[in-house]
């Protein structure tokens, strides 16, 4: 199976350098390249990719608020920010906007590979040091009344919220990761998340853990 690929990012080399490290997949396919932000959605629209790696500084409209635009019209798309800072701040705030993932300019190809590659496949687990922080930095919560869940559906909440894959959370439950899949989608639903970030902290907030 293959991804669709939408890069935006205002430097070229930056550019260059994504072209390079997704060539070594082959389930990789771009699309698009943007230079400018209000270039993203236009281009989401007219090419309908599956994931958009989104520089966070660009011109005319930031990343993030190229984010919260596309996710606002295709909720599907997976975004993952690629920035050189690891200043938490912007995590937050890309993931408040809708992002799925965050990755570093100068991280190891085979790292942004794999990660890409879990995200694409809804398998990505939470870092525990990246849940612990949102838990601290997040006040309010989207999610309405977790008894809304089934048993099976809060044991799988707890897990995610414990930093377990997809595939771990099949092994350790006994069933198929389509069918931990198919919870997920269930529980955001229920609960009105976006992705495996808020359901984290959602299972913190409700002393699920």
């Amino acid at each position: 199976m293959s991804y669709r690929i939408l890069i935006g990012d205002d430097h070229e080399h930056a550019r260059k350098a994504m072209r390079m490290i997704l060539s070594e997949d082959s389930r990789f396919e771009i699309v698009g390249e943007a230079k400018r932000g209000d270039e993203i959605l236009p281009l989401t629209e007219k090419l309908m990719p599956d994931m958009i790696l989104m520089d966070i500084n660009m011109p005319e409209m930031d990343g993030l608020e190229a984010t919260r635009l596309v996710k606002e019209k295709f909720p599907y798309v997976k975004i993952v920010m690629v920035t050189v800072s690891d200043d938490v701040a912007n995590l937050f705030e890309a993931i408040k906007n809708g992002a799925q993932g965050y990755l570093l300019k100068n991280l190891n190809p085979n790292i942004w590979l794999s990660y890409l590659h879990s995200l694409a496949t809804d398998s990505a687990p939470m870092p525990q040091e990246i849940a612990n922080r949102i838990l601290a930095e997040f006040t309010g919560s989207k999610a309405t009344d977790h008894t809304l869940l089934t048993p099976r559906e809060q044991e799988i909440l707890t897990r995610v919220a414990q930093g377990l894959s997809n595939k771990e959370i099949a092994t350790e439950l006994v069933i198929s990761e389509h069918t931990v899949k198919n919870h997920l989608k269930n529980i955001m639903q229920k609960l009105h998340l976006n992705n495996r970030v808020q359901l984290t902290r959602y299972a913190y907030e409700q002393g699920f853990l």
